[in-house]
């Protein structure tokens, strides 16, 4: 089944939402190789906080549904996002000038669409299937509303796991969020 153009679905519909997600991602991903050395890292900022936070709301409000008619497809995504997770941690620590990161980014990043396209393929299938259109703007909403509330860096510990993303995310946003805001304050 291909998905219909996002364009084509509610606003509010889940399955949009993640569509023009996983395009602002690959947008985002372009930005920061095409940025020069002194915007580099704040391009990579604010893809990782992107990242983050789309992957938490999706383990929170996407992965149970998938789960519930496929547990293999919701497993396989998870651990995908959990070694994605763990990828973007290791990136953050480094120098976003170096060549390194420049390499680690690229692996990253097709690591990243490779697990986007799996869920455009065989999970944003599953639940335009299986999930109403009601039941979908629900689930849009849920997903923007834990979004407003995710981490805004990558925690390996939780990642992949629902379970632990409804556990320990909350206190880790708190954290996340206050440290970006004194970040955005006193830099460097």
């Amino acid at each position: 089944m291909s998905l219909p153009a996002p364009a084509d679905l509610p606003d509010s519909d889940v399955v949009g939402i993640l569509q023009r997600q996983h395009a602002r991602v690959r947008e985002m991903f372009e930005e920061v190789l095409r940025a020069g050395e002194q915007e580099r890292q704040a391009r990579f900022d604010e893809l990782r906080a992107f990242l983050a936070v789309h992957e938490t709301a999706e383990e929170m409000v996407l992965r149970p549904v998938t789960a519930e008619t496929d547990a293999d497809v919701a497993g396989a995504r998870n651990r995908e996002e959990a070694e994605a997770n763990a990828m973007l941690a290791e990136l953050e620590k480094m120098d976003a000038s170096s060549a390194e990161f420049e390499t680690s980014l690229r692996r990253f990043q097709e690591t990243v669409v490779a697990h986007a396209e799996a869920e455009e393929r065989e999970e944003l299938p599953r639940i335009l299937e299986t999930c109403d259109q009601p039941k979908r703007t629900v689930m849009g909403r849920a997903l923007l509303a834990a979004e407003a509330v995710a981490p805004t860096h990558p925690h390996p510990s939780t990642a992949g796991s629902p379970a632990a993303q409804w556990a320990v995310g909350p206190v880790a946003s708190v954290v996340d969020r206050t440290r970006d805001a004194i970040k955005a304050i006193l830099p460097g």
